[in-house]
């Protein structure tokens, strides 16, 4: 059976945005449940709704929420840790340190665990909970304590496995939009991922893509590069942008280790086009005929529904399912 889920985010509602409250997150994210359940989604995600915040509704929270609580970093960012951030030229992206490390990591005010029990209150059913990569994470931040990227990098892992362990949630997922760009540090990158992950028992999945922002992909590279990374980790399944990428990256897949069930995208998240059930179905059968039978584990969008309206969102997901279940009925 291929199941299907969802990336993580959804687009904040308009009345959320407009009158912010604990209640309306809370009710949002029921919603946000409700819509996926309503269409089939086999696995929903809370729309990452719980990093909202209506001072900084443009980011969805994918940095500063992990970052900011931290004990250790200080989130005021002078000149001089501007000028020495933008130095190290390794986050053309972007231009500002997400923080200025000054002492050793800790949780501080971090608590996903609150933040998982609310959505799992809601949640009517299984669920997946996201958290960013550490890899990530430790890329946006000026370290100015530990003196070299990798203790960073672990002391960042080490944190987010604290957050991750006993969550009430069917599967983690581990965001990362990086490492595709910057497959030199995919050993690290994957032991400070499985020390995230291995905090963690029940599924684990882990998502990479090559950026969304407005529509335009952040990274450059291929899969081919990153088959090695893939094979690391300590995942059930990789949740990956297919459906913006050329054919030729499914090729890539082949060399995935059997053990790893692939899920590929097949709904753009970077277009308004609404998918028709029968695209979709095309593009399950194309992968399957590339892969073979039964390796295909889950298909999904290429990443979060976040930079897209409602309206465009939903029918997507609605897509989703209907295409799934056409090309299953094919087969």
């Amino acid at each position: 059976m291929i199941q299907t889920t969802t990336v993580g985010s959804y687009p904040t509602p308009d009345w959320l945005s407009a009158l912010p409250s604990e209640q309306a997150r809370t009710d949002a994210t029921r919603v946000v449940f409700g819509i996926q359940r309503q269409a089939g989604i086999d696995l929903p995600t809370d729309g990452e709704l719980y990093r909202f915040d209506v001072n900084h509704p443009d980011t969805n929270g994918m940095i500063e929420y992990f970052i900011r609580p931290m004990a250790g970093i200080r989130s005021n960012v002078g000149r001089s840790d501007h000028e020495a951030f933008a130095a190290q030229r390794h986050m053309q992206f972007r231009r500002k340190a997400a923080g200025v490390v000054e002492g050793p990591l800790g949780e501080g005010s971090l608590n996903l665990l609150a933040d998982c029990e609310l959505a799992a209150s809601v949640a009517n059913g299984p669920f997946k909970f996201t958290v960013t990569s550490p890899y990530m994470l430790a890329r946006t931040l000026l370290d100015r304590h530990y003196g070299d990227f990798r203790s960073l990098l672990m002391a960042v892992a080490d944190t987010l496995a604290a957050q991750v362990a006993g969550l009430p949630c069917e599967c983690l997922q581990v965001d990362e939009a990086n490492i595709p760009g910057n497959p030199e540090h995919a050993v690290i990158a994957a032991e400070a991922i499985n020390r995230v992950l291995s905090a963690f028992q029940g599924r684990r999945a882990v998502h990479l893509c090559f950026g969304n922002y407005g529509g335009q992909s952040i990274q450059q590279g291929t899969w081919h590069a990153l088959t090695s990374f893939l094979n690391a980790l300590n995942v059930d399944h990789i949740v990956l942008e297919m459906a913006h990428r050329p054919a030729s990256d499914l090729v890539a897949m082949k060399d995935v280790d059997s053990r790893i069930k692939i899920g590929i995208g097949v709904v753009d998240v970077k277009v308004n086009h609404v998918e028709t059930p029968d695209e979709i179905a095309v593009r399950i059968e194309r992968a399957e005929q590339i892969l073979g039978p039964g390796r295909i584990g889950w298909v999904h969008p290429d990443c979060g529904f976040w930079m897209l309206k409602r309206s465009v969102a939903d029918r997507k997901i609605e897509a989703l399912v209907k295409g799934r279940d056409l090309y299953l009925g094919r087969r």
